[in-house]
This record gives structure tokens, sequence and C-alpha cells, in this order.
């Protein structure tokens, strides 16, 4: 029903122009004899198969713009743009594909000579695009069986390791962990190649405190998570998806106001990781976050030791 309203519902007149064609052409073939009506039912004809090509153009934009996006965002699920453009594509690729065959085959047209005919030039084309057709392919495959998604962590033979920040039709963009620079791998490479997916590991939940001695308001609070945020997003090895900042305000052994920040982080990959790895983690967010504090002049105590719990959560 609502694929009704999305879809077919606004296209009602472009519906009932294709029907009123396709039921004068058959008028036309049933009362006038095919020889002297051959003009007029060619014109007919033509203007019928590019009214239902248009028609099928609309419904798959209408498909594809609006009722998947919004499936995709009532499920949860990420909608990846990349995806959507290839299907619209392949779509409307079918549909001139069958307009083209079933117009030549009603009018007598052997239009699978004529594709015969053009084969050399065809395999010649594909020669020369072999290499860009081994990449879309790739992607193809990549799309199918679903290694990684989008914003997951995964490291390649050759050392490259980061966050896959998008899986468009010839390769893969992947921002590298530390340096941060983007990196852009071909499709067909990922398919051939051991792939470690980090976020799809078993995960560790790690807690830090931070103690400021003093009252912090809610605009400085905002401020230290931003700060918070932005200096861990790209350590390799924590999730930054899952980082959670809580403050709390309390009074001391002198019954001074103070305000403590609860700071969650979640190791990924860590179902064979080491305790070692995991304070190497900690320790490089606790230098980064002191850093960027201490620019603001904003003073704080980190509380030792950080707390590890496994976490059942999966990215």
């Amino acid at each position: 029903m609502e694929a009704y309203k999305i879809i077919i519902s606004p296209n009602k007149l472009l519906i009932g122009v294709v029907i009123a064609l396709a039921i004068s052409e058959i008028t036309l073939l049933a009362v006038t004899p095919y020889s002297e009506a051959f003009i007029l039912e060619i014109i007919l004809s033509l203007i019928l198969t590019i009214t239902t090509t248009w028609l099928g153009f609309k419904f798959v934009k209408k498909f594809f713009d609006i009722y998947l996006i919004e499936a995709a965002f009532r499920s949860d699920r990420q909608a990846n743009s990349d995806l959507f453009i290839v299907g619209k594509f392949l779509a409307n690729f079918i549909i001139i594909v069958l307009a083209i065959i079933i117009f030549a085959q009603t009018h007598q047209v052997n239009v699978f000579g004529l594709i015969a005919s053009l084969g050399i030039g065809g395999v010649a084309v594909a020669f020369a695009s072999q290499n860009t057709l081994s990449q879309l392919l790739g992607g193809i495959l990549l799309y199918i069986d679903r290694p990684f998604v989008i914003d997951d962590y995964i490291g390649l033979p050759d050392g490259t390791f980061g966050r896959v920040e998008s899986i468009g039709l010839r390769s893969t963009k992947i921002r590298s962990s530390g340096k941060g620079t983007l990196i852009i791998v071909p499709n067909n490479s990922l398919t051939q190649v051991n792939i470690e997916n980090f976020s799809a590991a078993k995960k560790v939940m790690s807690i830090l405190y931070l103690t400021f001695y003093r009252y912090v308001d809610i605009e400085e609070q905002a401020l230290i998570r931003q700060v918070i945020l932005t200096s861990t997003a790209d350590i390799f090895g924590i999730d930054p998806r899952n980082t959670d900042i809580t403050f709390k305000n309390a009074r001391n052994s002198q019954s001074e106001n103070i305000t403590q920040a609860q700071i969650t982080f979640f190791i990924l990959g860590s179902g064979k990781v080491s305790m070692d790895f995991r304070r190497q983690m900690l320790d490089n967010a606790s230098q980064r976050i002191t850093l960027k504090l201490k620019e603001y002049g904003i003073a704080f105590d980190i509380e030792q030791p950080s707390i590890y719990v496994d976490s059942p959560i999966t990215v």
C-alpha cells in the first residue's frame, strides 16, 4: 500500500496515457489492414515505446530515491548512495534494452543479428576497458559479499589500515588511522586479498575518569566533550562511533564542588588482543586528550587504573 502511494499514485496520468496509446494501437491494427496503417502504426508504436520507457524511468526514480531510502532509514540501516546509483543505472539500462528488443521484435527488425554484427567491435572495447570492468565487477562482489561496510575499521596485507569512508563503483576509500590520509584501493584488488575486519570482532569497553577540581558548567562540558571526541576519533583500535562522555557533579573530602567526567571507549578487535595493546590505545587517547585540553587551559587529573570490561555489543 505504501509502495503504491509513493510509486504508482504520482504517475496515474502517465499510466493513463500509456494505456490509451496501447488501446489505440490495438484498435488501429484490428480495424485497418496492416499495409495501409503501416506508417501510422510505426509512429504510434514508437510513441508508446518512448512513453512506456519514460514511465519506467519514473518508477525507478521513485523506487530508489524515495521508497528504498525511507525504508533504509526506518530500519536504521546505513544508506549507501553508491549502491543506489548502481542499482538505478542497471534498472534504467534494463528498461532501455527491453524496450528496444520488444519494439524491434514486433516490427520484424533483427536486433540480435545487428548485435552479432557489432560483436567484433564489442570485443575490442571489452579488451580496452578490461581493467575498468574488473574494478566494476569487484565492486559488485563487495556489495554482494559485504566483507566490510562503511565506517568499519579494516586492515590489508600491505599494512594499510583505517576506516572505510566509501565503497564506490571502481574503488574503495579508506581513511588511514594516525596519518589521516585518504587511501584509494581498486575494488578488484580487494577481492583477491585477506581483509581483517576489526569492527566485526569482539570489543572491550575501557573507561577513563577525568576529575576537574572545580564546577564545570554546561557550555564548558560541551567544549570538553567535543575536544575528547575530536582528539580520539582517528586512533586506530578505538571505535569512535560508540565513545561516550558523561559528567557528574560531586563533592570531594574537603566539601569542595568538583566535576567528574566518565569516558567510555570501545577497543576493536579485542578477542585476542593483549592487555599491553589495550593500555597502548588508552595511553594514546589520554595523551591526546591531555594535550588538547591544556590548549584550552583546562586542568584535570586522570584516574588510574582504567577499567576493562568485555562487551558483547556488536559493531
